[in-house]
Parts: structure tokens; sequence; C-alpha cells
């Protein structure tokens, strides 16, 4: 008897957890139906709801066998809403069927406690802990700056409300977990929010009646994070060759070449060179862009196919670059048009997207054959038979809501769900050559589902600051949110990637963010979206005997990451972890979000403010921790003040490691 009866309601109860609390004064069902007014510009979106109306169902009709209630607004109205719980253990599932009419909105209130944490709602990238914020979920470019206050974003938003909010992010996730160790995922990819600004309840909104809300309570945050990931599917281990050393992001054609054994030369470890512009470029206002056609470009990059090869000799991977549309000048456009693989307008013609000063068809991924053409023809034969091993496969957040797909599902309910469907393609064309777990391929949107389909994410597009809401710090904070959700691998472009209104580089940014991608599970450089007017790694000589150096901490601790790597693959735990995650009776650890445990073992603070040259770090109770440049002991439970010069990033590792002599050689380096 799933459900509990009341004389006016009822409770669900899990485990001892109450995760379902309905009275007549108090319901915890809302239903309605709105008009929303949709806008997208450049994959930033404005998104209003007029609510038309919205019925609190107050009465309760529990089934004798405590499976199922009707609701209904009161004891003689007509039933609007059932709802059936199924239990199995831990888990529960709520399953809902629409009586009444007129219903196209839902609201769910789950009870909420004092001081309780939530965490999740996809990858955040301004707050991990989602206590007191309104955060609607809905995948779009996150924007830049992202902060309403700041010059910059105030910039942005004057060119095509492209500021962002501290919610926007290109990859939200409609599932949260709880400090009081339940997890709450919805089964919808419709619009949705999560509001948790409310005293007594959380009010999830989705703008439909979802199939199913399903509900986790375990007796630890570490096994209910190892639950999501088995229910979202756990990633492929990194391959063999990302533990060689970082991956140098440069687009320079042939000059490509000569700058990474340049590079390698002032001892950086390189595993792979990543060459964005494989496939040419065109240059727009906001700086060169790629040519949107997925073959290799013999113009910008000459027999390359034989460069690949003699790379390959030295035992250093080649990556490139894909995403799910095609500009409408390139070849590709032409055959994918005559065969019908591409969305359309109201008229039935190849709908095209404004990309920043060129259009693009989408390649419609409903369709099965166009599916199955861009996975053989375009990443398969153009990309993996052609000597790639791997690609930043971006975008994905950007399908329009007034195109016609071919399975005739509603482009609003689609736009969530493209991410995931953009990552299987992408699997799929991996698998069919038997190279899962050797190609690597990245993105940056994500939705329910993604974590089955890519073995890797990266933050997307920070700006080259040390912003609070778009810079350095928030990609510690898209680690851990993601993390918790089943996403075991998380990195960074090194340095940031946006570039724009005069905001640049300086050395101390690559720095300072080299520092702390040596202690993430992939390193990765990127020129930025503006490289002549942006510093480079390999330009300034203090700079790139830094980040060389970087390299070989990262590979040092190539042992430990295969560790966590194989810890992952088999609990689910991510790599970068938040502090509570291990230290859940440590209340202090709730609020930290400027600082991670690399493992259970390493305990990582990167600098991120400008200029600082010290940090003061909270230690979690219940271990003792040594300071790994200096071997000062500390003991756990108390903030501690140490020096921070560039080269010496705070990190502290774990007394009674079995990886102390590993650390401990750290200080040699």
């Amino acid at each position: 008897m799933p459900l509990l009866r009341h004389a006016d309601g009822f409770d669900l109860v899990v485990d001892g957890v109450i995760l379902l609390q309905h009275r007549t004064d108090a319901p915890c069902l809302f239903v309605g139906h709105g008009e929303a007014s949709v806008a997208m510009y450049r994959g930033n979106f404005a998104i209003e709801d007029y609510v038309i109306e919205r019925r609190a169902l107050r009465h309760a009709q529990v089934a004798a066998d405590g499976a199922s209630v009707t609701l209904s607004m009161t004891e003689n109205a007509p039933a609007e809403l059932r709802l059936v719980v199924t239990q199995n253990g831990s888990d529960a599932v709520l399953s809902f069927e629409v009586l009444g009419s007129g219903c196209d909105r839902m609201w769910l209130r789950v009870p909420s406690a004092p001081g309780e944490h939530l965490y999740g709602g996809g990858e955040q990238m301004s707050y991990l802990d989602l206590a007191g914020r309104r955060f609607p979920l809905w995948t779009s470019e996150p924007g830049v700056g992202r902060d309403k206050t700041t010059e910059i974003t105030f910039k942005a938003d004057c060119e095509g409300g492209a500021g962002g909010d501290y919610w926007t992010t290109n990859y939200p996730q409609p599932t949260y977990l709880s400090s009081r160790r339940y997890a709450l995922h919805v089964e919808t990819t419709a619009y949705s929010v999560f509001d948790f600004r409310h005293d007594g309840f959380h009010e999830v909104e989705i703008w439909e009646v979802p199939a199913r809300i399903e509900l986790f309570v375990r007796d630890s945050l570490v096994a209910l994070v190892g639950a999501l990931s088995g229910r979202f599917g756990r990633q492929p281990p990194l391959p063999d060759w990302v533990y060689n050393g970082a991956i140098i992001g440069l687009k320079d054609g042939t000059r490509s070449f000569e700058r990474l054994q340049a590079i390698r030369k002032a001892g950086a470890c390189v595993s792979a060179l990543w060459c964005e512009d494989w496939v040419g470029l065109r240059q727009t206002s906001f700086g060169a862009r790629l040519f949107w056609d997925w073959q290799a470009s013999e113009e910008r990059y000459p027999a390359l196919r034989q460069r690949i090869a003699e790379l390959a000799d030295e035992g250093i991977r080649f990556l490139g670059y894909v995403n799910p549309y095609l500009c409408n000048d390139g070849p590709l456009f032409r055959i994918a048009e005559a065969a019908g693989y591409f969305a359309t307008d109201e008229k039935g013609r190849t709908a095209l997207v404004d990309f920043g000063e060129f259009d693009c068809g989408v390649v419609d991924f409903t369709n099965a054959e166009a599916a199955d053409w861009f996975a053989e023809a375009v990443i398969g034969r153009n990309m993996i038979d052609y000597g790639l091993s791997g690609w930043m496969a971006d975008f994905g957040e950007y399908l329009p809501i007034d195109i016609r797909l071919a399975n005739g599902i509603d482009p609003m309910l689609m736009h969530n769900a493209w991410p995931v469907l953009w990552a299987e393609v992408n699997a799929r064309a991996i698998a069919s050559r038997g190279k899962t777990g050797d190609a690597l391929f990245f993105m940056r949107a994500g939705y329910s589902g993604v974590q089955f389909h890519c073995p890797l994410l990266w933050a997307g597009d920070q700006s080259v600051d040390f912003s609070r809401h778009d810079g350095l710090v928030t990609v510690i904070c898209g680690a851990l949110s993601s993390g918790l959700l089943g996403n075991a691998y998380h990195h960074s472009d090194i340095g940031g990637y946006t570039s724009l209104f005069g905001n640049v580089r300086t050395p101390e940014l690559i720095m300072r963010w080299a520092e702390m991608a040596a202690f993430t599970p992939v390193m990765r450089t990127h020129e930025g979206n503006r490289p002549g007017e942006n510093l480079q790694i390999d330009q300034d000589p203090e700079v790139l005997a830094h980040f060389a150096r970087m390299t070989q901490i990262y590979v040092h601790l190539a042992p430990y990451l295969r560790s966590l790597v194989a810890e992952a693959r088999e609990t689910g735990l991510p790599v970068q972890r938040p502090l509570f995650l291990h230290y859940e009776t440590d209340e202090r650890c709730y609020a930290v979000q400027d600082a991670y445990l690399y493992g259970a073992d390493l305990l990582v603070a990167p600098v991120w403010h400008s200029g600082q040259n010290e940090r003061t770090i909270y230690l979690p109770a219940g271990s003792d921790w040594l300071h790994v440049w200096s071997a000062q002991a500390f003991p756990g439970g108390k903030d501690v003040v140490v020096e921070a010069p560039i080269g010496r990033p705070p990190v502290f590792a774990r007394t009674g490691s079995t990886f102390a002599n590993l650390f401990a050689k750290l200080q040699t380096l």
C-alpha cells in the first residue's frame, strides 16, 4: 500500500522519506492550460507563458489497495486526474492519466524541509545548490556573461538577447537530488521548471502531463548518485590514449602541425591534435567560423590523411569537429536536400536556420534514413574512416520550434530531446566501426539519457575571464552538477572561449585554467572565437612552460585517473565530486562549489580570482589532509589558508590514500 490514506488526503512515504503529502487545504497537484510564446535568435530563447487557468485538485479518492488515487477540484466535481503509484523497494514511479479535458500544464508540489539542499537540474553553471531559486529547463545557448548586472551581459543582450541568465544552460535535465537522500526525475521532454523558492514545498511545473515521475530513495548520497547513473546509462571508459597528455586545439591550417611540434619541444605531454578547421573557415563579424560541410578541406589542410598517419606514428591522435547542421552553400547540403533529410517549414520546404551570417539546414534525426546517412556517410566515412579519433560534437540545442519533423511530434516536445538524438547518432557511428572506448567525441548540449551515448561533456563557451557567472569558476559548478546525474567525465576549454566587446585572455587566466584542467579527466586547449585577438599557449614562453608542467602533472596522475575511470564504470561515481558526496554529515561541505574532490583522495581548490596568491579552503571533517606542494599536514573540519602562487594551485591529499606515494611525487614536478 504505497499511499497512506488520511481523512483529507494521502501521503507517499518510501523508506521513511515523505515524498508526497496531499491535504484538502494543501494539495500537491494542480492542472491547467496556458499559451506559450517562444522566440529564438541564434540559439537564444525568449520564453513566456500566459497561464489561462490553474486548478487545484483538492479532493482525493484513494483506491482500496492504496496504489492509485483520483483527484478532482471538489468532492462532487468530475475526476480530472488519476495518479498510480508503483513501488519497487526504494524506488517509486508516479504515473498519470488525464481524465478531464483542457489540460496541458501540470504542477506537482513535493514536501521540503528546513535547511534542505538540492542539486542537479542538468549542467548548472552558476549555482550548485539550487535551493531558493527557480530553474527553467530548456536547452539553449547559456549566454554571454550570464549576469544581468554586468556590462558584458547588457551588451550581449542588446545583440540578439545573447546575454543569458544564471539558469540558462546547454544541458538542462528535469532531475534533482535532495540532501534528504532522495532524487526526483520527470520523464518528459516538455519545457519544465524546478521552483525551489517556497517554504514547505518544492514545485515542479511541466508543460504537459508527463508519462511518469520517478522517485529514488537511498541510504547515502553516494548510493543515490549510483542509482541515477544506472538509470540513465553509464559511459564507456576514457580511451587509453587520453592519458598521454593534453589535447591541443589549433585552427591554423597546416601551421597547426608546426606549432604542435613547438609545443611538444617545450616539454608538453600531448595526446592529440584537435583542428576544428579541418573543414575550412569562413569569416564573420563574430570571428572566424568553420565551414559547416563535414569533409576535409584540401585547401586548408593539403594531404591531411597523410599528416594524420604521421601523427599516429608518433603516438598522437587527430581530432576534428562536426555538428548536426549543413550550410546551404556546401555540397553535403545538396545531397541531403535531394534525399529529403532536412526538417521542413510549414510549406514543406527545407527549413533554414540563421547561425550568424550563414544559413543551415537541420538534419532531421527523427527520420531514420537521415540519421543513418549522417552516422554512416558523414561521421563514419568522412571522419572515422578518414583517420579521425574524435571530435567536438557541437550544438544540439538550436532546434527551432516552428519546423516540421518526420515523426510528426511537436518541436516544442522534441527540442529538449534533440541533444540526445544527436549523441546517439555519434555513438552509433563509432560503434559501427568497433571504436567504442577508443574514438572520443565530446558535447556541450544534453538532456535526460545523453549519458548513455555521450562519453565526455565539455562546459561550453565560457567568457575569457574570471567572472563569477561565465568564467573559470563556472566550469567547476558545471562538472559537479552534471556529475551527480551520471556524467562521469567533464572538461572545458583551457582559457575560455568567448571573446567579445574587448574582453580578451590574460596570461594569468590561461595559467590558472591550465592548473585546474590538470586535475580533471581531460585537458584540452582552445584558441577561442577570435584567435588573433587572444593570447595562445604557444605565444608566451612563460605561459607555455607553465602549461607544459601542468600536462606533466596530468600524466603523472594517470594511474589515479585510471582508477577513477574504473570506479565510474562500476559505481557511476563521477571523477569530480562535490565535497558533501563523501562527507554527508559535515554541513559546511554542502555550500562549497568552488572546490571539488578529484576522486575521494584529492581535494582541488582552483584559484579563480585575478591577482589572488593565497586561498582559504575548508577541509572536510573526518579526514586529515596533506598539502601536496609543501607536505604540511592539516586536520579536517577547519578553514586553512595556504599560499597559492601560479604553479601551486591549492591541492590536498587525503591521508591514508593508497596513492599516497604518487601524490607525494607531485612536489618534484
